[in-house]
């Protein structure tokens, strides 16, 4: 089988499982799950290939694997069905490949007695088609196919809970943000496709190579704004936080390696559009650091565990958007590999203490006795992960955060060409301070959910193998991962990876302050916790894992308070911020502003237009209509019958019309 043909399978068998688990999961529920499992494992197994007959991509001499076919004609610029796999799509599709395996496994224990499994199976498996078909595509508008159908999968699995009124508001908030970021997205692709005469992706980076583009600055803004909506990067990130009222495994999905990763792939694979212009890689380099310092504060503000990663993979995002700021895509896609891995690790171990807790609250969970004893295999691979987020050597996180922190220090010192020193600094002094930050989070997030002092932790016995296997699979390459540092230049443009020694002690020195710093603030406040209890955990952990997170969100703001920051004052965030927690917890009011500044506005601009509608327009509508009526009425009321009084009214009016004549031949003369 050519490669060619693994390469067109790769996306079309989880779609061809969607379908089969749309028609026949309510028919023949023991084929629910195969149909789950099966399509996304072999899609996996076929991407390995694929990766593997590419051989190490373009950046080992392996010539990029290129097939097109028309797809329809336009008389202008032509759409094609079209296939562009060098070694950044080939790494990717397989992480796509591996993560959308572990959730849809994952997810066979965590939703087993959920009665809409089999619809929420279909959707990954859409979703993760989806993502695999931006992964491969090389023409944007095919790309743009798959970068849509995310978003509609997005909108129904984060909305998955629709009984509870957070995952109905979060499902609808996620789907209008990015939209907002879809159409000068779409726009910006329509500019570039007429600038440079194709939507191929090869065609539009040879014309940028050879003669450059009339209007790169305007086609790179309108194409960031989409990128910004789809990776949740600043202003356009709100939505990313709130999507946590989903499933867990969706959680995973979105954030380690489909939605959210897109759009970092998108400007990946499109960097000399966005190199052409250096304003653009200014506003994309200050996007970035916003995103990576503002929401690292946000994360430390957090109660709710899985708003801290939400916030988490938000940062790390800009850390991808930051390298692509100083023109390194390797550095990008290498953490984006790496922060895929671990990031998956963590949401999936999430879920498992969710489940164990009964609870989605930090809080409570400071107030509970011996949880890690409850879940030793999640308290293990999440201490990986945490680590490995945290940038510690030599786990995976540390090697790719690096390469990013490395790039950006040598565009800072002039030595990119091409690329503004503005941008590398920028880039590099958030990064350092995020690293600061998010070790912090990091190390609050693992005292907090592991290391309460209270109540006995409710047990629940063992959690599921489903759930707990694929954490260990997901623990190896967040650990190991960082040793491929030396291979992949081979697949990528060939610049080194390797950790620089300048930017490495700063990181890794502000990484361990960073943690030291919390562990003791959370020393001098844990006293406290005895103290000051919270709201009881609510939700009895008997059910599967989606029955109690579910019953979790519900319960959360009645229980301990606002989903974004417990009123805990024996939380170590608390009094690292100080006066700037409470902007922090609720995201330094973004949401607030947007309401001011666009909301209300609309909604007094549409109670105005219904107020014109229904009281000027409808009324004229009504006048035009209750004047007939009226003299309808009028003309009936003189239709008595009685010939007496149609005579007497013809009297009448005879004498009126001979006195009006007499009295205009009187006036006349």
């Amino acid at each position: 089988m050519t490669t060619t043909t693994l390469a067109v399978l790769v996306p079309l068998l989880p779609f061809l499982g969607a379908a089969a688990g749309l028609l026949l999961g309510r028919r023949v529920p023991g084929l629910v799950r195969p149909l789950a499992v099966l399509p996304t494992l072999t899609a996996l197994v076929l991407a390995v290939l694929v990766a593997v007959r590419q051989g190490g991509g373009t950046g080992g001499g392996t010539a990029s694997l290129d097939a097109a076919t028309e797809l329809t004609p336009t008389g202008s610029v032509p759409i094609e069905l079209a296939l562009h796999i060098d070694g950044f799509a080939a790494l990717v599709a397989v992480l796509v490949g591996v993560v959308a395996s572990c959730v849809q496994i994952y997810s066979t224990g965590y939703l087993r007695d959920d009665p809409r499994y089999p619809s929420y199976a279909a959707l990954v498996s859409l979703f993760t088609s989806a993502m695999l078909l931006v992964v491969y595509s090389g023409d944007l508008m095919v790309l743009l196919v798959g970068w849509e159908i995310m978003g509609i999968c997005s909108y129904f699995l984060v909305g998955h809970y629709w009984e509870t009124p957070e995952a109905r508001a979060a499902s609808l908030k996620a789907f209008l943000v990015t939209k907002l970021g879809d159409v000068p997205f779409l726009i910006g692709l329509f500019a570039l496709a007429v600038d440079t005469g194709s939507f191929r992706i090869t065609t539009i980076l040879a014309t940028v190579t050879d003669g450059g583009l009339d209007h790169p600055t305007p086609i790179a803004l309108l194409l960031l704004a989409g990128v910004a909506g789809k990776s949740a990067q600043f202003p356009l990130h709100t939505w990313l936080p709130d999507a946590m009222a989903g499933p867990t495994p969706v959680s995973a999905l979105i954030h380690a390696a489909t939605m959210v990763a897109a759009g970092v792939y998108f400007v990946a694979r499109l960097l000399p559009v966005f190199a052409a212009s250096a304003a653009a890689l200014v506003v994309l380099a200050v996007m970035a650091a916003v995103t990576m310092a503002g929401s690292a504060l946000a994360a430390l503000a957090q109660d709710d565990i899985k708003r801290v990663l939400a916030y988490s993979t938000i940062g790390q995002l800009g850390y991808m958007t930051g390298a692509l700021a100083v023109g390194d895509r390797g550095a990008a896609v290498f953490h984006l590999l790496s922060h895929g891995a671990f990031k998956a690790l963590l949401f999936l171990a999430a879920g498992v203490i969710i489940h164990a807790a009964g609870t989605n609250s930090l809080a409570a969970m400071s107030r509970m006795k011996g949880l890690r004893d409850r879940i030793p295999d999640a308290y293990w691979t999440m201490t990986v992960a945490l680590l490995a987020l945290a940038a510690i050597p030599p786990f995976s996180g540390f090697f790719s955060k690096e390469a990013v922190l490395g790039a950006a220090e040598h565009t800072a010192t002039g030595h990119a060409e091409s690329v503004p020193t503005a941008a590398g600094w920028i880039v590099l002094v958030a990064g350092l301070l995020t690293a600061l930050l998010t070790a912090a989070y990091a190390t609050r997030l693992w005292l907090l959910a592991f290391h309460g002092r209270g109540a006995e932790a409710p047990d629940h016995g063992k959690q599921p193998v489903a759930m707990t296997a694929v954490l260990w699979v997901l623990a190896v390459p967040s650990l190991a991962f960082g040793l491929s540092v030396g291979v992949l230049p081979d697949w990528f443009d060939g610049h080194s990876l390797t950790p620089t020694l300048t930017t490495s002690v700063l990181g890794t020195g502000l990484a361990l302050v960073g943690g030291l710093v919390t562990y003791g603030a959370w020393r001098h406040t844990t006293a406290l916790a005895a103290r000051v209890p919270m709201g009881a955990v609510a939700v009895s952990a008997d059910g599967d894992g989606g029955l109690v997170e579910a019953e979790a969100i519900a319960t959360h703001a009645p229980a301990y308070g606002d989903v974004a920051s417990a009123p805990d004052p024996a939380d170590p965030g608390r009094l690292l911020l100080g006066p700037l927690h409470r902007h922090a917890a609720v995201g330094f009011h973004l949401d607030a502003v947007y309401a001011a500044l666009f909301v209300r506005p609309v909604q007094a601009s549409a109670r105005l237009v219904r107020f014109l509608d229904r009281a000027v327009v409808d009324t004229y509508v009504r006048g035009a209509g209750a004047a007939p009526r009226w003299l309808g009425t009028a003309v009936r009321r003189a239709q008595t019958g009685n010939v007496q009084t149609y005579l007497s009214a013809l009297l009448a009016g005879t004498v009126v019309l001979a006195v009006a004549a007499v009295l205009v031949a009187t006036a006349g003369a």
